[in-house]
């Protein structure tokens, strides 16, 4: 791929929510934009009126805000139709486009035909052997036609793939792709080229489910040049840069559905840090490890394409959880104080940090500061040894340390039988945040009296 300041694009359509594959692609097109102080664009791919919502164009913004995946420049396919319909006529002049009359149940049958037949289930272009007359005829029986670009057989299709290397397609073992149906409305292969050529788009990466449809945009590509379509005011005439990522797969090394569902409103209601989502999907399914980068320049400055496999990229909900307390204990104060209970500050939240897996924990381990807390039933033994701790409590500045230490000699205890008590009678938990920066947040008086509590 090309060092040059790159312009990339993602381009979800607004008929769903955004889930962990979509967030992956966008995810990587912004890194190798912002790798080379490149343009990302985000492009609402919404041709499909019936489908698209406007809730979920909202929804795709917001999802993106809050994985801090700022886009440069957004576009919209609905406002851009007059282009679709420029670059269609540009086509039909040139002969590269036809009408097709098949109905969606004459298609199923003709490709049964072909499959039982042994024969790949490719279009037979029947309807370029129709005559003038027949063409009239199906028009005048009101069977309005949908339209499909004309392939090159003669020439074969061949790019060099950031990821996959050299690919190679035999043109004629590909269908005619339909491009317009028959009310008029666009499908996604031309449109999306016409998307590119207008803004500049120089490299395309997405999933190598694409990878046909690649082989088919290139042509595409090249008649629209071919036939004089070119953005406004520009010469250029070059093909953008082409990459396919190998595809997400669940834990047991096949597609899941539950990734189809898993999107940024199931992360954040699990508490999930967005810089967890990004430290696990920037280099899943690449040679570089995986763990919790709090550093989002450091992630951009890696990304590499040669770092990339050809394997499925297997996406494992406990990875997640893992990366998440990594980046959950690196998180400073200020980062987290909106979401911290009342009364945590920043000296609370390094006390409690060490021990959460996600922000929302915190409310839990600052009660044992705020309390009330529950306290087990101590022994004798215990009882004596914790009426010693409260006479020898000394309030400083480590009273923690100077308490334990005062009790080691007094009582020659140490190890589990000198801490554990203590920390059960003034948390009321066998483990926790550490007892020395916990203790000064409990304070003196409340100290007194849950050890006093212990022992009555």
């Amino acid at each position: 791929m090309t060092t040059a300041p790159a312009i990339t694009r993602f381009a979800p359509s607004p008929t769903g929510r955004l889930h962990v594959g979509n967030i992956r692609t966008a995810l990587h097109n912004w890194m190798l934009a912002r790798r080379n102080g490149g343009t990302f664009i985000l492009r609402i791919d919404d041709t499909d009126a019936a489908r698209s919502l406007e809730e979920y164009v909202d929804a795709i913004r917001m999802d993106l805000v809050w994985l801090g995946l700022d886009w440069d420049q957004e576009e919209r396919q609905s406002a851009r139709l007059d282009r679709y319909e420029a670059a269609f006529a540009a086509l039909k002049a040139a002969g590269r486009i036809y009408p097709c009359y098949e109905t969606a149940q004459e298609l199923d049958v003709k490709r049964k035909i072909a499959l039982g037949r042994g024969l790949p289930p490719i279009y037979d272009r029947g309807s370029l052997k129709l005559t003038d007359a027949e063409r009239a005829a199906k028009e005048g029986e009101g069977v309005a036609p949908h339209w499909r670009f004309l392939l090159d057989h003669a020439e074969p299709i061949v790019w060099e793939d950031g990821i996959r290397g050299t690919q190679k397609f035999d043109a004629a073992q590909l269908s005619d792709p339909v491009i317009r149906r028959a009310d008029g409305s666009w499908l996604y292969m031309m449109p999306s080229a016409v998307d590119d050529i207008d803004m500049g788009v120089t490299q395309v990466l997405r999933g190598e489910d694409h990878v046909s449809n690649t082989a088919v945009q290139i042509q595409i590509f090249t008649a629209l040049y071919a036939a004089g379509f070119a953005a406004t005011g520009s010469a250029a005439k070059t093909l953008p840069e082409f990459a396919h990522e190998a595809l997400l797969v669940g834990r047991e090394g096949k597609l899941s559905k539950r990734l189809g569902s898993l999107g940024c409103d199931a992360f954040r209601e699990r508490g999930i840090e967005p810089e967890a989502i990004i430290s696990l999907l920037a280099r899943l399914g690449t040679s570089q490890p995986v763990e919790p980068v709090a550093d989002r320049a450091a992630l951009v400055e890696s990304f590499d394409l040669s770092t990339f496999g050809r394997a499925p990229a297997k996406f494992d909900e406990k990875d997640l959880e893992r990366l998440n307390a990594g980046i959950v204990h690196q998180l400073p104060f200020e980062a987290v104080a909106s979401r911290l209970p009342k009364g945590m500050d920043a000296a609370g939240w390094h006390a409690v940090r060490p021990n959460l897996a996600h922000v929302g924990e915190a409310v839990d381990w600052w009660r044992l500061v705020t309390g009330p807390i529950d306290q087990p039933e101590f022994s004798k033994d215990d009882k004596e040894f914790l009426a010693e701790a409260a006479r020898l409590l000394v309030w400083g500045e480590n009273p923690w340390a100077a308490l334990t230490t005062a009790l080691k000699e007094a009582t020659g205890r140490k190890g589990k039988p000198l801490f554990l008590p203590l920390r059960q009678a003034l948390t009321g938990m066998d483990h926790g945040p550490d007892m020395g920066e916990l203790l000064p947040l409990i304070g003196e008086q409340e100290a007194r009296a849950r050890l006093a509590k212990a022992i009555a």
